[in-house]
């Protein structure tokens, strides 16, 4: 039967046609051996492969010999189900990453901005539960400075002079803080910053404005807004709460442990792509 260009197969009453060297990925599986005719599990009835099993879950046990690769839908929950029908193919790599259930489920992930305007300037602290999404913000937001006459926060913008980017503040790998603003420096001139955010190509002095970028821009990347609330009165620092729901990761078996390799299988992590 391998030397068919397809192979057809009903699971369950659900059918399957492939190419045998899918079947073949991992010679050691009940597949291969169904290929070979010498596993009685698999029925021959009228050309086609026939196994009492799940079809549903079949489906995605083929995806996995064509990509070597686990991606399940955000909503999937059978996992001890679909672990045990690998483990009925011998599809042990497979059975090892579905053991990994806990980064395959979808994950909740929190961001928290906190915000306090004091006269001219405003300040800002950016809390989230995940490094990666900090880090990957911290890389869009730009603070730049530079002097400019005693205008407040509607002065135009200093042309003349190249403004000078400062570093943010990264307290630890969860949060950052950065400011904006003018403060006053020395007679009538005064220290300005601008928070730029990409991909807007706006560079802005006014703190209420930069919030409001920042918010645009969060919505923007899935993140949907959940409360707001004043922390100090005295202060007036106001916090917003944000949260998204993250796709579960793609895991795949490690470059050394592919088909015909011994050894217990590895997993590795590969991000979703979200369209940044």
């Amino acid at each position: 039967m391998s030397g068919r260009e397809v192979v057809a197969l009903s699971v369950g009453g659900v059918r399957f046609v492939t190419r045998p060297c899918t079947l073949l990925q991992f010679p050691e599986s009940r597949l291969a051996r169904m290929l070979a005719g010498d596993d009685p599990e698999f029925k021959l009835v009228n050309g086609e492969f026939f196994v009492d099993r799940d079809g549903a879950l079949f489906s995605y046990i083929m995806d996995f010999l064509r990509t070597l690769q686990v991606s399940l839908p955000a909503d999937f929950s059978d996992f001890q189900r679909l672990r045990r029908e690998a483990e009925f193919y011998e599809l042990y790599p497979l059975a090892e990453l579905l053991g990994q259930e806990h980064l395959l489920k979808p994950r909740l992930e929190i961001l928290e901005v906190r915000f306090f305007l004091q006269e001219t300037q405003a300040f800002f602290r950016i809390f989230g539960s995940c490094s990666n999404t900090v880090e990957t913000l911290a890389e869009q937001i730009t603070v730049l400075t530079g002097q400019r006459p005693g205008q407040g926060w509607s002065g135009p913008f200093p042309s003349q002079k190249p403004l000078i980017p400062l570093p943010l503040e990264r307290p630890s790998h969860h949060d950052m803080v950065f400011q904006c603003g003018t403060d006053c420096s020395a007679g009538d001139r005064f220290v300005a910053r601008y928070v730029s955010i990409k991909p807007d190509n706006r560079v802005l002095i006014n703190g209420t404005n930069v919030l409001g970028l920042l918010i645009d821009t969060l919505l923007k990347d899935g993140f949907r807004l959940v409360s707001t609330r004043t922390v100090s009165s005295d202060d007036k620092v106001e916090c917003y709460s944000f949260e998204r729901t993250q796709r579960p990761a793609s895991l795949s078996i490690a470059a050394d442990q592919h088909p015909g390799s011994s050894g217990m299988v590895q997993a590795r992590r590969s991000r979703v792509q979200k369209g940044k």
